[in-house]
């Protein structure tokens, strides 16, 4: 039998698949900010009700596998999780200290997906969805140079 959570009134399995970059898709996240990122997210989900189930950091985007209960939307979560990481970002590896209105560390928008009975097929795509980014980057190395 599936573990469903529970609310008052509700019993429920929520999860979504999803995706988002630093802004202009740098590569920024590598190192020190990669291992702080992976803490926060996790802190600041449980904040929210919400468990990341699987996760990835990648340098230049985020794979996210989360459970988030029904009362509260997937956007307000997510706008959630990004706002405060960028502060954390700028205070931790920016040298800021105060008067973070405004920072930005993400790109706007993000891809969301919901997982449903697929959650097994969803969590080893993101396990293995660095290899395979490693393995076109390799692939590219090894190609002839486009001419224009």
């Amino acid at each position: 039998m599936k573990d469903y959570k529970s609310l008052n009134h509700t019993r429920w399995d929520c999860k979504y698949h999803v995706v988002f970059i630093p802004k202009y898709r740098k590569k920024q996240i590598f190192g020190a900010l990669r291992t702080h990122l992976g803490e926060i997210f996790h802190d600041l989900a449980k904040r929210k009700e919400c468990k990341i189930e699987e996760g990835h950091l990648h340098e230049d985007h985020v794979h996210i596998c989360i459970s988030i209960p029904p009362k509260y939307a997937v956007s307000n979560v997510v706008g959630y999780l990004k706002g405060k990481s960028a502060i954390s970002i700028a205070g931790n590896f920016m040298g800021k200290k105060k008067n973070f209105t405004g920072e930005s560390f993400w790109a706007r928008g993000y891809f969301v997906s919901t997982v449903g009975l697929d959650e097994d097929i969803v969590k080893n795509y993101i396990r293995k969805q660095e290899k395979e980014d490693e393995r076109i980057t390799q692939l590219n190395l090894f190609s002839p140079p486009k001419c224009n």
